[in-house]
């Protein structure tokens, strides 16, 4: 104790008194200098009493003080430590390899465990690996669960050196630390979160697809009683799952509901859209849903307006299903059944006059179709020429990127002199003519990433889109006319029905006419899938035209190398999951695979039991997949798993950075994965 020393605050504290001394001093010197010696001796006297008293009250109150200080200070540390161990909050000290080395009552209440547990924190919470141990001056945080309880952990290093400070007895060169725990209990936030979560508002719009279709053939009596039994059955569902469903007209409906009832129609697959189709009272047709759901989008109006677009995606897909929007990522439910073809050929004339008057306020078409154009695509680009060239602009075809089968018919055209020599032009024109002033027609794909020059797009506002495939994602933006019809049988069949509308000069010669009737041949296997009433009116329409079978059948012919590979393709088939064929098929030698290994995979078809083909080919450093099916399998979905599309019968996907063997595994995977979630049988 004799070397402990008073020093700051209370060292000024103490020595003030003593100060006052000097004063003492010059009070009786002039004491003694104004007042007399006697005065002077009466103030000696007092000032004497005063040193004396404050000499003995310092020299004897400073080791008291002292004594105090250090009692009060030991005191107040195991006021400290008692506490932080009563502490509320779970605290807890590692070393640095992760071991505890204290821990608080609460901590010890959280874990269940004793303060002579020294074993590693990952025994406790598996969450906790080495690689999240704090590093340096970081504090690490992270989400761990015990006992049904969240905890976010707090971890940070507490430097020895900083705890010693000027402490003699030991000494740190700096770098040893301790690592401090701390548990905070975020299980109640968790669930008011997800309490938020579930209570988001979900806007929704229903459309009865085919109402008027269905009603045709449905007696007067009647159809008040089908529309009621449909409506009760779409009001009770709705109900049943605490939504807000009210109806806008004959046919439309808008819903509101909470997101937690949303999760669990998605869970259940949307039942609603088969139990529909059960209604029956003599209708030769089922009535069909398409549903558009949007949540998460900063506002209501903003919401509202995403759940249209759903709506519209859904109807472009066909109809039958339903369409989620969740801010940019987009879930499919639905859509197993082939669209009802509608009879009325309203719509073509709608679009070919939309599109007349489109071509008339611009100077030039440029046409362009998918990725290694099929006969469909040129074909239906062909249409668009001569409708453009009957408008009086200058029109161009993009067929750069090709398949070899149809290098034959391009040669044809460009053979004949009653045509342009720039019909056919490349990426690299098509890109230098196109501007302001050119209406570019996108034919046979909906999809950006498959046009054939997507860069394109962003050179004009004036886009077109004629295309029978169902909308994805992917989809062309900004267009000024979109046509889909999924229920169309090929982008010729579309064509061929608007160009009937689109002037009445327009006449197709034979050399083009069989062009597009080869395109209705090539997408509907010569007429045996995807074909319906309107499909046979174009085919009929194009054959007055001119089109010639003989001159389309040989067309098709194959050479034998390409019959040898189809027949390999055949005969190596796999049978996976009893239903489905899935076959490699040769590239090497071969002019267009891709067009043999659909061909394998119709032929697979013809095989009893099998339900879908899938047929691939590596062709460009990509894996190629034609999958086709009958009416029992919608390849269409288990393609859109793979990143592509097309209809529910007919349908492929394109693979990148892949071997052919982990194509056929994705594929089975996927397949295994979609059977399990119910979304094929």
């Amino acid at each position: 104790m004799k070397n402990l020393r008073v020093t700051g605050k209370l060292k000024t504290y103490l020595e003030w008194p003593l100060a006052l001394i000097f004063l003492w001093a010059a009070m009786v010197i002039l004491l003694f200098w104004r007042q007399g010696t006697k005065a002077g001796l009466i103030g000696l006297s007092f000032a004497v009493v005063y040193v004396v008293i404050t000499l003995i009250l310092y020299l004897g109150s400073t080791p008291r003080l002292m004594n105090e200080m250090i009692d009060f200070a030991t005191q107040y540390g195991q006021v400290q430590k008692k506490l932080l161990e009563e502490f509320n909050l779970p605290y807890a000290l590692l070393d640095e390899d992760g071991r505890f080395l204290w821990m608080n009552d609460r901590f010890m209440e959280v874990t269940g465990k004793e303060r002579t547990y020294h074993r590693s924190i990952t025994t406790l919470f598996e969450e906790v690996t080495d690689e999240y141990l704090p590093e340096d001056d970081e504090t690490r945080s992270l989400t761990i669960y015990r006992d049904d309880k969240i905890y976010r952990a707090e971890m940070n290093r507490v430097y020895i050196s900083e705890l010693l400070d000027e402490n003699s007895l030991i000494q740190s060169t700096g770098s040893e630390y301790l690592i401090a725990v701390c548990l905070l209990d975020e299980t109640e936030l968790a669930r008011l979160s997800r309490e938020s979560d579930e209570n988001q508002v979900v806007c929704g719009l229903l459309n009865i697809d085919n109402y008027d279709e269905a009603l045709e053939g449905v007696e007067d009596v009647r159809r008040s009683l089908l529309l009621a039994l449909v409506e009760r059955k779409i009001n009770k569902y709705f109900n049943e799952v605490d939504c807000i469903i009210r109806k806008q007209t004959h046919d439309k409906f808008f819903l509101l509901m909470r997101k937690k009832s949303l999760m669990e129609c998605e869970e259940k697959r949307f039942p609603i859209l088969d139990d529909v189709k059960t209604v029956n009272i003599g209708n030769e047709m089922s009535l069909t849903l398409s549903i558009g759901i949007s949540y998460g989008a900063d506002t209501y109006l903003a919401n509202a307006d995403s759940a249209r677009a759903a709506l519209e995606l859904a109807l472009g897909r066909g109809g039958d299903q339903v369409v989620v929007r969740d801010g940019f990522r987009t879930r499919f439910f639905g859509g197993t059944t082939e669209s009802a073809e509608k009879m009325t050929r309203v719509k073509a004339r709608v679009k070919a006059h939309a599109l007349q008057e489109i071509i008339d306020a611009k100077a030039r078409v440029v046409v362009m179709g998918h990725k290694i154009a099929d006969i469909d695509a040129i074909g239906a680009a062909i249409g668009i020429y001569v409708a453009a060239r009957t408008a009086g602009k200058q029109a161009y075809i993009l067929a750069e990127d090709i398949s070899d089968s149809v290098r034959p018919v391009i040669q044809g055209f460009q053979d004949d002199t009653d045509y342009e020599h720039d019909m056919f032009i490349d990426e690299k024109r098509a890109k230098e003519i196109t501007g302001a002033d050119t209406v570019l027609v996108v034919v046979d794909t909906n999809k950006t990433s498959y046009t054939a020059c997507p860069e394109l797009l962003t050179l004009t506002n004036s886009i077109v889109v004629f295309d029978h495939h169902r909308q994805g994602d992917d989809r062309i933006q900004n267009t000024a006319l979109s046509y889909l019809e999924p229920n169309a049988s090929s982008a010729c069949e579309m064509v061929s029905e608007v160009l009937q509308y689109f002037n009445e000069d327009l006449k197709l010669k034979s050399q083009e006419a069989d062009a597009m009737y080869a395109g209705i041949v090539l997408d509907t296997n010569n007429f045996n899938t995807r074909t319906g009433v309107r499909t046979f009116e174009a085919a009929a329409y194009l054959r007055r035209n001119g089109a010639d079978i003989t001159r389309v059948r040989k067309m098709f012919r194959d050479d034998l190398s390409d019959c040898r590979a189809k027949a390999q393709a055949v005969a190596s088939a796999e049978i996976f999951e009893d239903i489905y064929a899935i076959s490699e098929c040769p590239s090497a030698g071969l002019h267009s695979p891709t067009v043999v290994s659909a061909q394998a995979a119709n032929e697979l078809l013809n095989v009893i039991g099998i339900k879908a083909t899938f047929v691939m080919t590596d062709y460009n450093n990509q894996i190629f997949i034609s999958a086709r099916a009958i009416d029992e399998v919608n390849v269409q979905l288990i393609m859109e798993r793979l990143g592509g599309g097309g209809h529910i019968n007919i349908a492929g996907a394109q693979l990148t950075d892949c071997t052919m063997e982990e194509a056929r595994q994705l594929l089975k995977n996927t397949i295994i994965e979609m059977k399990k979630e119910g979304d094929i049988a």
